[in-house]
């Protein structure tokens, strides 16, 4: 049975000290059920998903059904999920589940976090919870291990002050990176400003400041090698998105012109690996169960969004999507490949670096600009005659990559 994302929607990301989670995603759910053409009471189930309302607001349990029923939703199966950073990306792919199952006709997946809070070491905190908590030291051990053997400049050694311990992970993921390929500084850079170009005409993003790689450079360094534009941002937000199967369009009258096809909807954990071998790496091995389900290859695809907590991210992501051969993704950015007007633009939405990265709502924005661009309308960001697109959203740690790793496929009309 294949299924459509009939409605998207998503609030603007970045601090937003005077709203509250159900404001957030009352706002993206309504959204997102106006842009399908639908009322309320045509759901069936709904799937949320959050990373950091436990450990910041104090919301443990039935986070779902708090935000919904305050907004009128009553009487369906909510369905609470946290995955880390692929969240809710993990919620939508339950929602195409449900449907293909046929237990439901119309599935909401809706995702939200507040992150910014006045206890700046509490917020920060919340990030370690995304390891195995038990084997916290050896883990950071192992990973911090990764670029042994590098040769850092001497500017690598000073101390930047207070950040997440997260950022010397990818950090030192980047090192083992410059390392193996001989991946450069400035190649990271470019991402960074190429992804700050496109927020420019994101109307949604948390940051919409123009800069050059030049001024990349030039930040305030973070955790060798990245600066501050190749990180992403602590944000506040929701994203939402509405699937249903074609007879159920026909049922509710939905507009078939605007729906987009799921082609496939993977989540996968990674398995033991050497670290050097960046071909079984979590996401490359997730990307080719994906493209097989959807009977495509990297090849067919016309956008991308991935998940770009720093840099370094987006570099291995396109390689691991099989956008270039590994180890290629420094030269593919740095050539122009992967902006708008490029071969294979990435993140066209600006990306987590300057987008905005609300933990449990990352991968139903991606998928909102996703569908925007596969129906021509993205605006001055739009990808011209987009007709395939794939997002890339992981989550958490595991021994040397990511926990979880979820990959969607969609194809316009």
């Amino acid at each position: 049975m294949d299924v459509y994302v009939v409605g998207t929607a998503m609030t603007r990301f970045g601090a937003q000290p005077d709203k509250s989670i159900k404001e957030l995603v009352a706002e993206a759910v309504v959204g997102a059920l106006d842009d399908a053409g639908l009322g309320k009471d045509a759901l069936d189930s709904a799937f949320f998903s959050s990373a950091t309302q436990s450990a910041l607001q104090g919301q443990h349990m039935i986070p779902g059904q708090v935000a919904l029923r305050s907004m009128g939703i009553e009487d369906i199966p909510v369905v609470n999920i946290e995955n880390a950073c692929a969240s809710a990306s993990s919620a939508f792919a339950l929602a195409v589940k449900d449907i293909k199952s046929g237990d439901s006709e119309v599935v909401l997946a809706v995702g939200a976090d507040k992150m910014n809070i006045e206890d700046k070491k509490r917020m920060m905190a919340v990030f370690e919870g995304a390891l195995d908590v038990n084997d916290r030291e050896e883990t950071f051990e192992k990973l911090l291990a990764l670029s042994e053997g590098f040769q850092p400049p001497p500017e690598a050694m000073q101390d930047t002050g207070t950040r997440s311990i997260f950022m010397d992970v990818y950090a030192a993921i980047a090192k083992q990176h410059m390392k193996n390929f001989g991946t450069t500084q400035r190649q990271m850079a470019a991402v960074a400003a190429k992804n700050h170009h496109h927020s420019v005409h994101n109307e949604l993003a948390q940051f919409r400041k123009d800069f050059s790689i030049e001024d990349v450079l030039a930040a305030r360094v973070i955790s060798w090698p990245f600066t501050l534009p190749m990180c992403s941002p602590i944000s506040d937000g929701s994203a939402a998105a509405i699937v249903m199967s074609e007879e159920a369009m026909d049922r509710h009258g939905v507009d078939k012109g605007r729906a987009v096809r799921v082609g496939a909807s993977v989540i996968s954990m990674g398995v033991a690996r050497d670290p050097d071998d960046q071909s079984q790496h979590i996401t490359a091995r997730a990307a080719r169960k994906a493209y097989e389900k959807a009977g495509v290859g990297p090849e067919d695809i016309d956008v991308a969004e991935v998940h770009d907590a720093s840099a370094i991210a987006e570099i291995m992501q396109t390689e691991n999507l099989g956008f270039c051969a590994i180890g290629e993704g420094g030269p593919l950015a740095e050539s122009g490949a992967t902006s708008i007007g490029g071969r294979i633009p990435v993140n066209p939405s600006g990306g987590l670096e300057s987008k905005g990265h609300p933990i449990g709502t990352t991968g139903l924005a991606q998928i909102h600009e996703l569908v925007s661009q596969l129906r021509g309308e993205a605006g001055p960001r739009q990808v011209e005659g987009a007709r395939m697109a794939i997002a890339e959203n992981g989550g958490g740690t595991y021994g040397i990559e990511e926990a979880t790793a979820c990959i969607t496929i969609l194809e316009g009309r």
